[in-house]
């Protein structure tokens, strides 16, 4: 009866069940997965996002495939006020997220069957994309050796003649490794040698650790790229729903990648109104509570750093940017094993590595953008269960 592209396993894993019986007992619950923002105690410019929502232009119906003008004007504001960089409003395509995003490159790039690479260990989500636009994910490795790194020979193994692009995570969740501008280079590279496209998501782009500016894939001109983005992360706004593709590289495939991705996002005309009216607003909200990200990050890795130093068995995984740390532990049970026995004994919700594949137990991945308090708390209860 049903698509075998929705067969997928859907019974409950052992955490979710033992984060049920937890809550169950009233117990609370110090939650070290937070990546909602909403609910990490920032403060929101309340009555300017509500006014921003409520314009009489949005009355009239003006539907345009690529968005309004002024919300695609807003876009490129952001670019050239945050990295210093034009974007061409032209090559924009607004999507109500960056998953849509992803739906509507894949359904341009791929017929049935054929490949992209995809890095590893990363984001869980893709595996269910692919699905659902029957696009086949092969992973490429990221490897660790005092910090995170591409694993170009992986990509070469991986490509095949069906393989159509490569997905770089800019910085990569949940790693938090860049991708650096030799990497760039040489990634161009290898997709002008295969005919491959790039496919850049820069959702967490703007939360650098040092400061430093980090160049974005919008400007990347040597092969046909398409970067993702939008207000969920830049903004901490992911229930307003605005997100974007910008193509660039040669003229010629931009030209013919727009023409196709302007009649899919025709096809469905998923951005509403009201929405597009508040970009602007929207995504100038991001001066506020970036920096309140930011300084939050900052507190929490400064506190989890020492609290490792005060033992031997733990280690945190260099990290650059984004909203999260990877703890190396010891390997006496497998990481999901680990986290179910950190919630039932301690009321302490972690990540096991194998939610991100990484390619042995050993691993746990923590967000960084939890309240301060609940943090350090949540930190000493796991250190006490992993010394034991």
């Amino acid at each position: 009866m049903f698509s075998d592209r929705t067969n997928w396993k859907l019974t409950r894993n052992r955490l979710t069940e033992a984060l049920d019986e937890v809550r169950s007992s009233r117990a609370r619950v110090l939650d070290l997965t937070l990546s909602n923002p909403t609910r990490a105690g920032l403060h929101y410019d309340e009555p300017l996002i509500l006014r921003s929502l409520a314009s009489p232009r949005a009355m009239d119906y003006d539907p345009q495939p690529k968005g309004l003008s002024s919300a695609r004007a807003a876009v490129v504001e952001y670019y050239q006020a945050q990295h210093g960089m034009h974007v061409n409003a032209e090559r924009l395509i607004l999507t109500t997220s960056t998953s849509e995003g992803y739906s509507f490159v894949f359904r341009l790039l791929c017929n049935p069957g054929d490949e992209l690479l995809v890095p590893k260990p990363s984001y869980p989500l893709f595996e269910f994309l692919g699905d659902l636009q029957d696009v086949k994910l092969v992973p490429y490795s990221l490897i660790y050796d005092h910090g995170w790194q591409m694993d170009f020979p992986s990509l070469q193994k991986a490509v095949t003649h069906r393989t159509h692009g490569v997905i770089v995570v800019h910085p990569n969740n949940p790693t938090g490794s860049y991708v650096h501008v030799h990497e760039q280079d040489s990634l161009n590279k290898f997709c002008r040698e295969h005919e491959l496209v790039l496919i850049a998501d820069e959702v967490f782009l703007d939360y650098s650790h040092n400061g430093a500016p980090q160049r974005s894939f919008a400007a990347n001109q040597d092969v046909l790229s398409f970067t993702l983005s939008g207000a969920s992360k830049i903004s901490a706004l992911p229930q307003m729903k605005v997100a974007w593709i910008a193509t660039s590289g040669p003229a010629a495939l931009v030209e013919a990648a727009l023409a196709r991705l302007e009649v899919i996002a025709d096809t469905y005309l998923t951005m509403n109104a009201p929405i597009q009216w508040a970009t602007p607003a929207l995504l100038g909200q991001r001066q506020s509570i970036q920096r309140q990200l930011l300084d939050r990050v900052l507190a929490n890795l400064a506190e989890l750093d020492r609290q490792l130093s005060a033992q031997k068995t733990c280690q945190r995984l260099s990290v650059e940017g984004g909203w999260y740390a990877v703890v190396r532990v010891p390997v006496t049970q497998t990481d999901e094993e680990l986290a179910v026995d950190l919630l039932r004994r301690k009321s302490v919700l972690v990540h096991p590595g194998h939610f991100y594949d990484f390619p042995s137990d050993g691993y746990l991945v923590l967000s960084l953008i939890v309240q301060r308090a609940e943090f350090a708390e949540g930190m000493g209860r796991l250190l006490e269960i992993v010394d034991s």
